[in-house]
């Protein structure tokens, strides 16, 4: 049987020693790496190749990491993007996220957050064969779209219609950082984009519900400023990805 072809990745960047430094790493890794200097060029090189991930600095001269991140998800839709930002700038992270970016990694970071959150984005881009699409199942929790019901170690917890509807949306973008807006929009209306406060007691009341102590949550993690990201309590690589050393 032939051996898996290794994945390729775009590595977009102005600054040539960061861009060589990641690269190399990468390579190191198992990765098949080409590199831009340009959101210009990151477009045109989406354009002549396939690859599985970008990695797309935000701040650069020209076409920023925004726009070119528009633009190579308009172009490839299934393409894994993942934004490099500087530390501490929310409102650049939300902007990335919606326009299109899987995930972002503020700099400065190591390489083994990058490679988890690097691998967490490409699971989720890539078509899951022989599940049941009606059937979600995320650490001890099981949920059923089709009867509407949720189960937690075997045992079954009531929710409400909307905490219901709430809790698919996380468990179907489970690893995915989620804007307050695109949840609120997806889950009760673009209607309500601007209603946090619905939000927040919505996440209290699954928080109470899901988690073993809702107020040191595992599965419905608060990204500060921007929304919520929902993880599997039983995956190595979350840890990995917030605490792990390169």
């Amino acid at each position: 049987m032939a051996s898996p072809k290794p994945l390729k990745v775009l590595v977009v960047d102005d600054e040539l020693p960061f861009r060589k430094a990641i690269c190399a790493s990468l390579s190191a890794s198992g990765f098949t790496v080409e590199s831009a200097e340009t959101g210009g060029d990151a477009v045109g090189a989406v354009l002549q190749h396939p690859f599985d991930l970008v990695l797309l600095d935000i701040n650069m001269p020209g076409m920023g990491g925004v726009e070119a991140c528009q633009q190579i998800r308009a172009l490839a839709p299934r393409m894994g993007i993942i934004m490099l930002t500087v530390r501490d700038a929310e409102e650049d992270k939300v902007e990335a996220l919606e326009a299109g970016a899987d995930d972002y990694v503020t700099k400065p970071f190591r390489l083994r957050e990058l490679i988890a959150r690097s691998g967490a984005v490409l699971r989720r881009r890539q078509p899951k064969l022989g599940e049941d699409p009606s059937i979600l199942q995320i650490g001890s929790l099981k949920l059923d779209l089709n009867k509407r019901l949720l189960w937690k170690a075997g045992g079954q917890i009531l929710l409400s219609p909307k905490e219901f509807e709430l809790l698919s949306f996380l468990m179907r973008n489970q690893g995915a950082p989620l804007t307050h807006v695109r949840i609120l929009n997806d889950v009760w209306g673009p209607e309500y984009g601007l209603e946090r406060a619905y939000l927040r007691v919505y996440v209290r009341r699954l928080r109470e519900k899901i988690e073993d102590d809702p107020a040191n949550p595992s599965y419905i993690q608060t990204e500060s400023w921007i929304g919520y990201r929902f993880l599997d309590p039983s995956d190595p690589s979350h840890s990995a990805s917030r605490n792990g050393d390169e």
